[in-house]
């Protein structure tokens, strides 16, 4: 049997989602998680990656096991009990089993969180602002970059990606009294895009490059032509949507941001 299961990590100590060798990540410890509760073998697939140091407010993953759960709610308690405290499970659901946890999205979303003064609590998820930016310039840069398909010039160099084509639905800066927050909504998202959109779009707002520059960067599908990439500490995966109504669906925000 196939099922969902909702969750959301602190990316800081981990290298990404993605199982990978002498390294530790989310993906591993949910599957050994799992494991030494159904006492089954298991692979977790997600929705996703996240990069080493990014985190998913909300993050969903599928896998199958052989036998059904009876209590889903005393599963999920007992997952969180053996997960670490940095990664914490919402809901787990039965599917149909041709429903894939990445290829059955429909869209994605991420925040890029900056905050504006030093902060004490913030500072682990937010990258502080070096001084103000201009935030017109920001709104203009958000407005153009959901004029676009084609982000060859904002993923990681030299992907392996069947298609550098991602339609973006919204694209917006957000201002509240202690943050700066970037929020993009799209049906699929490249490598390292989001913090290579944040970057430029920060060179822009500090004068270090002209607006009309970042629809030429867009045109010559060239990464190196591009800003440098956002730290990763303030990037968020919010939100995952699916055609069927799986979980109650809506973005889940670190913090409040309207």
């Amino acid at each position: 049997m196939r099922y969902f299961i909702n969750l959301a990590y602190d990316g800081t100590h981990y290298h990404g989602w993605q199982i990978q060798p002498n390294a530790v990540s989310v993906q591993q410890l949910v599957n050994e998680a799992l494991e030494k509760i159904t006492r089954e073998k298991v692979n977790v697939i997600g929705c996703g990656r996240t990069d080493t140091g990014v985190h998913a407010s909300y993050f969903v993953l599928h896998v199958d096991f052989d036998n059904e759960i009876n209590d889903l709610d005393k599963f999920t308690y007992h997952l969180n009990a053996v997960l670490p405290k940095d990664i914490v499970v919402y809901e787990t659901r039965p599917v149909a089993n041709d429903l894939h946890a990445r290829f059955s999205a429909t869209a994605r979303e991420y925040h890029y969180f900056l905050s504006k003064t030093p902060h004490p609590y913030l500072y682990p998820f937010t990258k502080p602002l070096v001084k103000r930016p201009d935030i017109q310039n920001l709104h203009k840069a958000a407005k153009i970059i959901a004029q676009n398909t084609d982000f060859a010039s904002f993923c990681k160099a030299h992907a392996a990606n069947k298609t550098n084509i991602c339609h973006v639905t919204e694209s917006e800066w957000i201002e509240t009294d202690d943050l700066l927050v970037y929020r993009i909504k799209a049906d699929r998202f490249l490598r390292n895009m989001v913090r290579a959109l944040v970057g430029t779009m920060l060179e822009i707002a500090y004068g270090k490059r002209s607006i009309e520059t970042l629809q030429q960067v867009f045109n010559t599908q060239n990464r190196s032509k591009a800003g440098m990439s956002a730290a990763p500490e303030g990037l968020f995966l919010t939100g995952v949507w699916y055609p069927d109504d799986i979980f109650e669906q809506s973005s889940r925000l670190p913090f409040p941001v309207q």
